[in-house]
C-alpha cells in the first residue's frame, strides 16, 4: 500500500472509532476529529518522532491540541499504536475497547484533554480555547535553551484562532525565535453556532501569519502528501530561527457527508445517521484506497535517546547574605524595603541555585523587580520577556513546567486578572507554576484603581479550598508583610510542587522579620499575643495593624496580631489563638471582601464552636490618593479606623 493510500485507510480508520466512542459516550466533537484525520494520522505515524510506550519520553517531540475537543481523534490513533496511559498501579497499553469509556466517571479519557487525568500523551490541559499555542511555545523554549532537537506541533481551530491569545503567541514565538514549534490552523470553516467569519478564513489566515513574519503553506488538509512534505519542510527548517504555520484547508466531517457543514458541533450521530455516516465512510474508503498499489508503509521514528544532564541545585542564600553580596548593606542598616523588590533578589539568588528556575515578565520587569535576574549574565537565557500578553505568559509558563522548568511569571497583580482563565488550566494541568503579582491592594495609592488589585484575593483563595491532582491546595495565597518574609516565600514556592500566587506591594517597610525565621506554606506567625481580641491580617496591613496595637494598647485593650501569610493556614492553630482571646477577631485586609475575612469566616463555622467575627476590607471603589496614609483613610482602613473597629467589638472607646 503506497503511504497515501496507507495514510487515508488509517484515517478512515480512526474516524470510525471518533463516531464509535463518542455515540457510545452520547457526546463529544467527531465531527471536528475527523476534520484533523490525516494531519493527526501523519504526525503520530509517520513524522513525530515519539514512543508509544513512553510517550512523555523527554526528547519526544510533543503534540499540542489547542481544540481540545477534537480529542477523540487522538484517543483513537493512541489506542491503535497501543500507547500506554493510566494512573498509579493502572498504567498499561490502552486498546480499542478503552474507547468505549470516553467521558465516563471512572475513564483516563476525560472529554477534553488532560493529562493529569491519566492520558500522559499530551502535556497540559486544553479545551478553554486559544491557549495551546502558548503551551506549545513553553515547550519549545525549554527544549531550545536545553539543546534538543525537539519539535513541538499545535492545532488550532479557525474559529478558535479569534482569541487574541492566539495572536500573543504568534508575536512571542516571532520574538523568540522558536521556529522548532509549528502552528497547524485546521481550518474546517465551522465554529460551534454558525461558519467561521471570514476573518478565518484561510486566504485571510495566511496574509496575517505572513505579515507577522512567519513562512506559511496552504495545504490541503486531506492531501497525505502534501501534508507530509510540509511536516518535513519544517523539520528541514527547525534548527533555524524563521518560524513556519501551515493553513489547512479541511472538512468538518471528513468522509461522511451526512454529517458535515452546520449543525453537527458536539453533535455526535446515532441510530439510524450513525449508521449512514458509516457507509459513507466505507465508500470514502473505497474511492480512496483501491486505485493506489502497495509501496509503502507509515513507521514511527523514535526520538534522540536522553542523557541525563548533571544538574547541580544548591540552596539559595539568605536575604541578609544577598545584600551582602551585592554592597546592599545600607538597606539593612536602614531596616526598610518593598517586598517586590525582595523578590527580585529571592529569584536572582534562586536563578544562581537551580538551574530549572525560568522567570517570565510582563513588560514590568523594573517594577516587579524581575529585572534582577537579568543582572546575572548567566542567567539571561532564562529570562523570557512576555510583552504585554498575560494570558499567553502563563500558558508559556505551563509549557516550560510540562518541560520541568520552575517557571516564575510576574506582573502587576491587577494585570494578572486578564489571566484567570489560564492559571485554572494550569491548576488542572497539574503545572508547577509560581505566579507573583506586585502592586496589590490599595497602598499603590496615586495609580488609582485600574492600577489595585482588588477582587484577586477572593478569586485565587476559591482555589485553596479545593485539592489538585498532587493532593495538596489547588493553590498557596502568599502575602509577605516584610522583605524577609517575601523572600523566604519566593524560596518556599520554589520548593513546592504545584501552582503558588504571591501578593508582594509597591511601598518600602520596615523590617518585621529577620533571616532566621522560616516561612511555610500553610502557616501564620503570631506577632503579639494579647488576650482580649485578635487581629488576623497580611500583607501591607500588617503594619498599619501594627499602629493600631499602640492605640489600643493605651486603651486598656491587649490584642492579638497575626500574620496571615498564608492562605490555606492551620485553622486549629489559628481558632485555639481566638479562644484564648475571648472568641474576638477581628480581620483587616486591603482588597475587596472574600479573601482573608471569608477564610476565617469559614474555619469559625467549620468549627462550630461560637465566635465574634469582624470583617474590615475594601468596600468602595477607590480613587487616587497622594499617599499611603491618604488612601488608608479613604477606605477606612488607617491605623485610627482599626483601632476604632477593634474598640467598639469590646464595647470600649478608643480616642484619636
Amino acid at each position: 500500500m503506497s503511504f497515501e493510500a496507507a495514510v487515508h485507510a488509517k484515517a478512515l480508520q480512526l474516524n470510525h472509532a471518533c463516531l464509535e466512542m463518542c455515540a457510545a459516550a452520547g457526546s463529544g466533537h467527531p465531527t471536528s476529529a475527523m476534520s484533523i484525520s490525516h494531519i493527526v494520522t501523519v504526525l503520530m505515524y509517520h513524522t513525530m518522532r515519539w514512543l508509544p510506550d513512553h510517550p512523555r519520553y523527554p526528547t519526544a517531540d510533543r503534540l499540542v491540541l489547542s481544540e481540545g475537543h477534537a480529542v477523540p481523534i487522538v484517543y483513537a490513533a493512541f489506542a491503535d499504536l497501543r500507547g500506554v496511559f493510566g494512573r498509579g498501579q493502572a498504567i498499561r497499553p490502552m486498546t480499542s475497547e478503552d474507547l468505549r469509556t470516553l467521558r465516563q466517571n471512572d475513564s483516563f479519557l476525560d472529554g477534553h484533554p488532560n493529562p493529569m487525568e491519566g492520558f500522559p500523551f499530551f502535556d497540559a490541559a486544553t479545551g478553554s480555547l486559544g491557549q495551546g499555542l502558548s503551551i506549545a511555545a513553553g515547550v519549545a523554549a525549554a527544549a531550545r535553551r536545553d539543546g534538543l532537537r525537539r519539535h513541538v506541533y499545535c492545532v488550532i481551530g479557525d474559529g478558535e484562532a479569534r482569541e487574541g491569545q492566539v495572536t500573543e503567541a504568534l508575536d512571542f514565538i516571532i520574538d523568540h525565535g522558536l521556529a522548532n514549534v509549528l502552528p497547524i490552523f485546521n481550518c474546517n470553516g465551522y465554529g460551534q453556532a454558525d461558519a467561521v467569519s471570514g476573518q478565518q478564513s484561510p486566504e485571510v489566515l495566511e496574509r496575517k501569519l505572513a505579515a507577522a513574519g512567519y513562512t506559511v503553506r496552504t495545504i490541503d488538509g486531506h492531501d497525505p502528501s502534501a501534508i507530509k512534505a510540509t511536516l518535513d519542510l519544517f523539520a528541514e527548517r527547525s534548527a533555524g530561527n524563521q518560524p513556519m504555520a501551515i493553513v489547512a484547508r479541511t472538512v468538518k466531517g471528513w468522509g461522511a457527508p451526512c454529517i458535515q457543514g452546520g449543525g453537527w458541533h458536539g453533535k455526535p450521530p446515532t441510530g439510524r445517521k450513525l449508521e449512514q455516516a458509516r457507509e459513507e465512510l466505507n465508500a470514502t474508503g473505497v474511492s480512496l484506497t483501491s486505485a493506489l498499489s502497495p509501496n509503502e508503509q507509515l513507521r514511527i521514528y523514535p526520538p534522540d535517546e536522553h542523557r541525563v544532564p548533571e544538574v547541580e541545585v544548591s540552596e539559595p542564600i539568605t536575604l541578609d547574605e544577598a545584600m551582602r553580596r551585592l554592597d546592599m548593606t545600607h538597606v539593612l542598616q536602614g531596616g526598610k524595603f518593598a517586598t517586590r523588590k525582595a523578590y527580585g533578589l529571592a529569584l536572582r539568588m534562586l536563578g544562581l541555585s537551580n538551574p530549572g528556575v525560568y522567570v517570565l515578565d510582563a513588560d514590568v520587569r523594573n517594577s516587579t523587580f524581575a529585572e534582577e535576574f537579568l543582572k546575572e549574565k548567566d542567567l539571561t537565557p532564562r529570562f523570557l520577556e512576555c510583552r504585554i500578553a498575560e494570558q499567553n505568559m502563563i500558558s508559556v509558563g505551563v509549557g516550560l513546567s510540562a518541560a520541568g522548568k520552575i517557571p516564575f511569571c510576574s506582573s502587576f497583580a491587577k494585570f494578572l486578572t486578564r489571566a484567570y482563565d489560564q492559571i485554572e488550566m494550569a491548576i488542572y494541568s497539574g503545572a508547577n507554576l509560581k505566579i507573583v503579582g506586585s502592586h496589590s491592594g490599595i497602598s499603590l495609592a496615586a495609580d488609582g484603581p485600574s492600577q489595585m488589585a482588588l477582587p484577586d484575593v477572593a478569586w485565587f483563595r476559591a482555589f485553596t479550598t479545593m485539592r489538585d491532582h498532587h493532593g495538596g491546595p489547588g493553590c498557596y495565597l502568599l502575602q509577605p508583610a516584610d522583605a524577609f518574609a517575601a523572600y523566604g516565600l519566593t524560596m518556599a514556592m520554589a520548593r513546592h510542587h504545584g501552582v503558588c500566587c504571591m501578593r508582594t506591594f509597591r511601598p518600602d517597610v520596615e523590617f518585621i522579620y529577620d533571616s532566621n525565621h522560616v516561612f511555610e506554606l500553610g502557616r501564620f506567625e503570631v506577632l503579639t499575643e494579647g488576650r482580649d481580641l485578635l487581629i488576623v491580617s497580611a500583607g501591607y496591613m500588617v503594619h498599619e495593624c501594627n499602629k493600631a496595637l499602640e492605640r489600643l494598647d493605651r486603651a486598656g485593650i491587649d490584642a492579638s496580631l497575626v500574620d496571615l501569610y498564608s492562605i490555606p493556614f492551620d485553622t486549629d492553630a489559628l481558632l485555639d489563638l481566638a479562644n484564648r482571646n475571648n472568641g474576638n477577631i477581628l480581620t483587616v485586609e486591603d482588597n475587596f471582601g472574600g479573601g482573608i475575612g471569608s477564610a476565617v469566616a469559614d474555619a469559625c463555622a467549620e468549627s462550630g464552636d461560637a465566635f465574634t467575627l469582624q470583617q474590615m476590607c475594601v468596600r468602595r471603589i477607590p480613587k487616587s490618593a497622594i499617599d499611603e496614609p491618604s488612601i488608608l483613610r479613604q477606605c477606612g482602613l488607617d491605623a485610627e479606623s482599626i483601632a476604632r473597629t477593634a474598640a467598639k467589638m469590646l464595647g470600649v472607646a478608643v480616642g484619636s
